[in-house]
């Protein structure tokens, strides 16, 4: 080897040595419609890269990810990472609040780190109610080989997405809710966006696919045979409606939901409402005599009403004698048994013990001993008419998104984008239109009261952050109420459930500087109008809390003037960046030094 391949050697290792602290992770991801038949219908759904559901990203804890979006559509695309919380960099979130739409035919790439999170996530179209139609897809982080998991390693990682689906797509659906229209009952729900298995030749016809997932039964040593373990990470994709989801002969472990381990319980079924991720350990320990149902159905509805709503898939062991049939696994006996549901979801307790994405106990934040620097009671109602138009609200206000993100108009001063007056309490006057956030104390600590003053049931996430789940009952929120709130285990996560005439409590500790999108989950009401943002700012501004705007930032409303034209055929090199550059750079110095 010359002295030349010698100098090339040294600056690849060191090169390699730089990065080694913080790996990347590539995807590349078009965006396009194609034409599927998930319930016998067909139908125009959104696909990444041709697949419905989009692929699984699967990354490690503190990672640096990659996205490079490719947007086929005819309209403007955002993909948002529901769970993520882009420390630092809220640029990358991928709401209407944070980021200018990657206009059709375009690419914009996206570039943050999975910095200090573990878990089952998903990732999905935030505009136009194109989630309606998929884009979606799973989100993985594993936690890095030095720190434990407080479990034995499973036999296979499996992901499911389940949700109800209607048959018209997304710009229909969006066309009913601009008319003043109610969505009305799903037509059915997809598990892996397959339709039912056909187990009521009534209630599902012929010729539909159906998702069948195969696990290896058992496991033998010298003493015992015993089943094989699976984790399954199981996701609600929907608009609007909660499942329970169950599998047939098996018990469901809890392990994990949205980037904290849980204590370790037993469930037949567990209600999972829209938004939510759960991870579930299943140990494959039946007899085989035939395939098992696994089952996804409505929750907090009318049975009779909504029977053929039911997302039907099979287990299938290796060694199966045969088909599944019969009838299939009961869930909870009354589907509007909201007491039912609220004491199961009472049930899930934060592991403190286990460490999470670092190697400290996860209990070793005491959020229960912490003050509470501000309180904001958000209340939800029936839809109303403000203007002529039919509308959701929070607190009496329906948001009305931008047309300049918010920290893009911070950076560029631009004046009126939004007003920093969003009601600690509810308004007492008409509802009104307008885009109020709350104004967020950087290192406070916020305590959010969700009330739900509507019939449907309803979940809130919130970017950014992992929140503290202390509490949730029936009827209205009183001071009183916190006397019932966990203040040492209650879970860490970004999306919570709040039943009809109820109410949910969650603790926030705001360590992480941006616009932060607080909204319900249900996509008909989160598109008319319920949600709003937490600024969260560090008046002390430096890049060690919140990085400035990425070299490849989109302009619009106010600041389009700034956008400059993107040439198609160069857009996918450019908007890479520096990073994938590097990776080349690597590639080829690395082919020179084996010639």
């Amino acid at each position: 080897m010359d002295f030349f391949k010698i100098l090339l050697l040294m600056f690849l290792v060191n090169f390699s040595f730089c990065f080694a602290a913080d790996p990347y992770a590539f995807y590349n991801f078009e965006v396009s419609y194609i034409t599927a038949s998930p319930l016998g219908v067909p139908q125009q759904v959104i696909a990444i890269n041709g697949k419905f559901p989009g692929p699984t990203i699967n990354v490690t804890t503190n990672e640096n990810l990659v996205v490079n979006v490719r947007n086929k559509l005819d309209e403007g695309l955002l993909l948002h990472w529901s769970g993520i919380q882009q420390r630092r960099v809220s640029w990358q979130d991928g709401l209407a609040g944070t980021n200018c739409p990657i206009p059709p035919k375009w690419n914009w790439t996206y570039e943050f780190q999975v910095k200090d999170q573990i878990g089952s996530f998903f990732y999905f179209p935030s505009l136009h109610f194109q989630r309606a139609s998929g884009g979606f897809g799973s989100f993985i982080v594993n936690p890095r080989s030095v720190i434990p998991v407080p479990f034995s390693t499973p036999e296979g990682d499996i992901t499911i997405a389940i949700g109800d689906w209607y048959t018209r797509n997304h710009t229909a659906l969006r066309k009913a809710l601009d008319d003043g229209k109610d969505l009305g009952m799903p037509d059915g729900v997809l598990i892996n966006g397959k339709g039912p298995y056909q187990y009521n030749k009534t209630l599902v016809p012929d010729g539909i696919d159906y998702e069948t997932i195969t696990v290896h039964p058992e496991c033998y040593t010298f003493v015992t045979t015993t089943g094989k373990t699976y984790r399954l990470r199981v996701s609600n994709v929907g608009i609007s409606t909660s499942l329970n989801f169950r599998i047939q002969g098996h018990n469901l472990v809890l392990a994990e939901s949205e980037g904290s381990y849980t204590v370790q319980q037993n469930y037949t079924s567990l209600d999972i409402h829209v938004g939510q991720s759960y991870s579930f350990l299943v140990t494959m320990d039946q007899n085989a005599s035939s395939d098992y149902y696994m089952v996804a159905s409505a929750r907090i509805v009318n049975e009779t009403i909504w029977r053929r709503v039911t997302g039907v898939g099979i287990l299938h062991y290796t060694n199966s004698k045969g088909k599944a049939k019969g009838h299939l696994p009961p869930g909870p006996q009354d589907e509007f048994d909201k007491t039912f549901s609220m004491n199961q979801a009472r049930s899930i307790r934060w592991n403190v013990s286990a460490s999470g994405a670092r190697p400290n106990p996860q209990g070793s934040f005491k959020y229960g001993s912490i003050n509470v620097t501000d309180v904001y009671v958000l209340r939800n109602m029936p839809p109303v008419k403000i203007n002529g138009k039919r509308r959701t609200t929070l607190s009496g206000v329906s948001f009305v998104n931008p047309s300049t993100p918010i920290r893009l108009a911070d950076k560029h001063k631009v004046k009126g984008v939004y007003k920093l007056d969003f009601p600690k309490r509810p308004l007492t006057g008409p509802p009104r239109m307008e885009t109020s956030i709350i104004n967020g104390i950087y290192r406070g600590f916020m305590e959010v009261i969700l009330q739900n003053n509507d019939t449907k049931m309803q979940s809130y996430h919130m970017s950014g952050y992992a929140f503290f789940a202390v509490g949730m009952d029936y009827g209205e929120w009183t001071e009183n109420s916190r006397g019932t709130y966990n203040k040492w285990d209650g879970i860490a996560r970004s999306t919570i459930q709040v039943y009809p005439g109820a109410w949910s409590a969650i603790l926030i500790s705001l360590d992480n500087p941006g616009a932060w999108n607080l909204r319900t989950e249900n996509l008909d009401s989160w598109y008319l109008g319920q949600e709003t943002y937490v600024r969260v700012v560090n008046p002390d501004e430096n890049n060690k809390t919140e990085f400035g705007a990425p070299a490849n930032v989109l302009y619009c409303g106010a600041l389009q003037k700034l956008q400059k034209p993107q040439k198609i055929s160069s857009s996918a090199t450019r908007s890479i960046g520096f990073t994938s550059l590097s990776m080349v750079v690597m590639a080829l110095v690395m082919i020179m030094v084996l010639h």
